[in-house]
Formats: C-alpha cells, structure tokens, sequence
C-alpha cells in the first residue's frame, strides 16, 4: 500500500484494505471508500473523511481526534477510538460500536446512531442535537450536561445512564427504558414519553411541560400524602402508557 498516494488523496478505492497502524494524519481521504478496511491503531487525527465510505470497517484503538467523520460508518468497529473534537454530524453511525470511545467536545448533531452501541460511554456536554439515538444501548451512559435536543431516543436502552442536567427539550423518549437513570434537574419539556419506563429514575429538579416536577408531584398527590408514599411514586413507574414522575 503506497501511503504517500493516500496522503496525496489520489487513492479512491481502498475497500478491504490493511491499514493497521499506519499514520494517516491529516491525510484527505474525502469520498474515499475504505469499506471493511483495517484501520486499527492507525492515527487519522486532523484527517479529511468527509463523504468517505468507512461501513463494516475496524478501526479499533484509532486516533480520529479533530478529524471530519461526516462519513458513513455504519456497522464500523469504533471501540475504544480517539473521537476527541470530531466532527460527526450527520454521519451515519448505525449499527456502530463505539464502546470505550473518547468522545470528549465530538459534535453528533443529526447523526445516526440507531441501534448503536454506547454502552458507558462518557457523552457529558456533548452536542447531540437531533440525532436519530433509536435503540441504542445507552446503558450506563455519562450525557450529563448533554445537549439531545429534539433527539430521536425512541426505544432506547438508558438504563442507569447519568443524564443529570441534560437537555432533552422536545426529545422523543417513547418506549425508552430509563431503569435505574440519573434525570436529577434534567430539561424535559417537550418530551415524549410515552410507555417510558423510568422505574427507580431520579427525577429531583426535573422539569416538564415548564414544571417543576418535584413540586408538581406534592399538588398531584394532594397535600395530605406523607412522603413515604410521595417516595414510592417518584420511583417513576409507567401508568397508561405514560410515565409517572412524581
């Protein structure tokens, strides 16, 4: 493999290649296809995928820090990536592993991320605005601080995931499995959640249709409720096919 033509970005056709460990730094791989390649251990760090067909490929322990990933990985291998300061929106991530990836300051406005694997993934500030999230595993996520706006978490696994003062304004969380989550002071207005299940979730500080959900939870319940019984139902149990927060 000659990877002085790779830098030179007149290799378009790199499917299926061994690229394990090699310095790809900076290279412009633009609309290159790199399908089902083995990148891992390469450092790609500042590199140019923008367009670029990196579907079933194994880029396992790369170093992709500040690159333009506005690419398709779809099925990719990303597990324990350097995605620090990446550029991910709108890049096509289904499927995706991305366990024990950095993704520290990575943006992932609109990407799509259904049925990826992000389980205990640290996500705190990162910007998820719009993203399709359906079915991912998210279980044991940090989102604390994250930004998921209008994002698409339809039937998604946060079990135990930390999303301690995330925005999740206008959020689709419908039949989400939220068992056991951190939502402590979390924006929910908006949101729809319909059949989610948030058994055991804290929901302290949570805000809801512009309400507090704690002090909404005393009046619902009626002032003469003791707060063992106000306790119990802030476990968050679905009723109706609604969840309930207080």
């Amino acid at each position: 493999m000659n990877i002085k033509e790779i830098h030179a970005g007149t290799l378009k056709q790199l499917a299926g290649a061994d690229l394990q460990d090699e310095d790809l730094a900076g290279a412009d791989l633009s609309r290159v296809n790199l399908a089902g390649a083995n990148l891992t251990g390469a450092s790609l760090t500042v590199a140019k995928l923008s367009g670029a067909r990196l579907d079933g490929a194994n880029l396992m322990g790369c170093d992709l820090s500040r690159a333009d990933l506005r690419a398709n990985f779809l099925g990719a291998n990303l597990m324990q990536t350097n995605l620090s300061e990446a550029d991910l929106r709108g890049s096509n991530l289904r499927g995706a592993n991305l366990m024990q990836a950095n993704l520290t300051r990575a943006v992932f406005t609109g990407a799509f991320l259904s049925g990826a694997n992000l389980m205990g993934v640290n996500l705190s500030g990162v910007d998820l605005r719009g993203a399709d999230l359906r079915g991912a595993n998210l279980s044991n996520a940090n989102l604390q601080h994250a930004n998921l706006r209008q994002a698409n978490l339809q039937g998604a696994v946060l079990t135990e995931a930390n999303l301690e003062s995330a925005d999740l304004q206008d959020a689709n969380l419908a039949g989400a499995n939220a068992v056991g989550a951190n939502l402590l002071c979390a924006e929910l207005e908006g949101a729809n959640l319909d059949g989610a299940n948030l058994s055991g979730a804290c929901v302290r500080g949570t805000r809801l249709d512009g309400k507090n959900e704690e002090g909404r939870g005393k009046n619902e319940e009626g002032r003469g409720k003791n707060e063992e019984g106000r306790g119990k139902n802030e476990e968050g149990s679905v009723t109706n096919g609604s969840p309930s927060f207080s």
